[in-house]
C-alpha cells in the first residue's frame, strides 16, 4: 500500500500539472513547436494520469479484491485511450490526415 501512495503522490506532482497546463494551452513558446498540437496532447496526458488514482485509491482504501480488479481494468482502459489520443495527434502532426474507413468498404 505504501508504494501505491508514493506513486500517486509522484504522478500528482509531475504529470497532473503538466497535463493541466497543456490542456489549457499554457505552454512556454519555446516548447510550443515541439508539442503541437498542445491541447490534444494535454488531454492525452490527463487520460494517462487518470490511471494512477483509479488504480491506487481502491488499494489505499483497502477495497475488496473484486473492486480493485475492476478499477485496475478501468485504469488500463483510460491509459489505452490516452495513448490512442496521443498517437492520433502525432499522426496528424506529421501531415498525414487521420483516415476513418467508410462502412462497407
Amino acid at each position: 500500500m505504501t508504494w501505491q501512495g508514493i506513486g500517486l503522490a509522484f504522478f500528482s506532482l509531475t504529470v497532473l500539472p503538466a497535463g493541466l497546463a497543456m490542456a489549457t494551452n499554457r505552454v512556454p513558446k519555446r516548447l510550443r513547436h515541439r508539442l503541437a498540437p498542445v491541447r490534444p496532447r494535454g488531454w492525452a496526458l490527463l487520460l494517462v494520469y487518470a490511471t494512477a488514482p483509479v488504480n491506487a485509491l481502491p488499494r489505499v482504501a483497502g477495497a475488496s479484491a473484486d473492486m480493485t480488479l475492476g478499477c485496475t481494468a478501468a485504469g488500463g482502459v483510460l491509459a489505452i485511450a490516452g495513448y490512442l489520443v496521443l498517437g492520433l495527434t502525432a499522426r496528424t502532426r506529421q501531415g498525414r490526415p487521420v483516415v476513418v474507413p467508410r462502412e462497407g468498404s
